[in-house]
């Protein structure tokens, strides 16, 4: 744990017992008020009873600002007229002193799916990559306090946690998209060495990475990234069609290799076959005219148009 942030120690008593306390004030409140307009109406001295009613009215009311609840995950930032006192964690229905200031946070985990972007990436051609990202606070001293999180009053009206929370939302986008292009401009969409960690297969180590860089950017807001990864990848619009064809011609030239290597595969096997089993005699001359025959036959496109000797002149 941050050593700016701690456990709020303060009193925190059962909510349900100062409820009926609470309520109880009210009562004496109502009682003694009573009791003041019936001594005033037969003639007795009611000053007493009127300023008891007051005292007991305004400490009913001050009391009533002190309930708290909070579910599994969520965290009240406590301050004491603008001094940091912890950080309140216990779920369940509490009483805390109401002159405390509580700023509610969620511990929950949360999803960025942020747009995708367009960057260049190491060899400086435009691509489209976007993220998805699990983060969730860790410290709430440097949520809270290392970071602008004020909320005006019409987010207050809506709820102050959930604006606040949109303000760590906002703040976590612009950081992971300043990590995206960093990280993507450390490797290239795709390579021709197979060794090479590229975006398009490198997906584990630069997932990583990715996530190490958000850490950095985000552990000066007391938040951290659970999980980050690339979730869209793809060329810019202005070079999409040239990378394709691209891609096409790499893929029939590799293509292109794996025939002929099977096509002389095959017609080795063939020639070898033949004077095995003495099928025939064949010349260099003749060989060679088999060779390129079959080479023709095994790496065209077209399916070979064999031509019948009949004998004829």
């Amino acid at each position: 744990m941050n050593e700016k942030e701690f456990d709020y120690k303060g009193s925190a008593l059962n909510g349900f017992l100062m409820f009926f306390l609470v309520m109880a004030m009210y009562a004496g409140s109502v009682w003694t008020l009573i009791k003041g307009i019936s001594a005033f109406d037969n003639g007795l001295p009611a000053s007493l009873w009127f300023v008891a009613s007051s005292l007991l009215f305004i400490m009913a009311v001050t009391a009533s600002c002190g309930f708290s609840m909070l579910e599994p995950n969520e965290a009240k930032v406590m301050t004491f007229f603008g001094k940091y006192v912890g950080t309140f964690r216990k779920n369940g229905f509490y009483w805390i002193n109401p002159f405390m200031s509580a700023k509610n946070v969620s511990l929950r985990a949360r999803n960025l799916n942020a747009e995708p972007i367009k960057v260049n990436d190491k060899s400086g051609n435009p691509i489209m990559i976007g993220l998805v990202l699990v983060w969730r606070l860790r410290d709430t001293y440097k949520a809270i306090f290392d970071i602008d999180t004020a909320v005006s009053s019409t987010e207050q009206a809506t709820g102050s946690a959930a604006a606040r929370m949109n303000k760590f939302e906002k703040f976590v986008a612009v950081q992971s998209d300043s990590a995206l292009r960093e990280v993507a401009g450390m490797y290239a969409y795709d390579g021709d060495d197979d060794n090479e960690v590229t975006l398009r297969d490198g997906s584990d180590e630069i997932n990583q990475k990715l996530k190490a860089k958000l850490n950095e950017r985000l552990a000066m807001a007391g938040m951290e990234a659970v999980e980050a990864r690339i979730n869209y990848l793809a060329y810019a619009p202005e070079i999409a069609a040239v990378m394709l064809r691209r891609q096409q011609a790499a893929a029939i030239i590799a293509a292109r290799e794996k025939i002929v290597e099977g096509a002389v595969s095959m017609v080795k096997m063939a020639l070898d076959k033949l004077e095995e089993g003495q099928v025939v005699q064949l010349s260099e001359e003749k060989k060679a005219s088999m060779v390129g025959n079959l080479l023709v036959v095994l790496c065209g496109d077209e399916p070979a148009q064999p031509v019948v000797n009949s004998g004829g002149n």
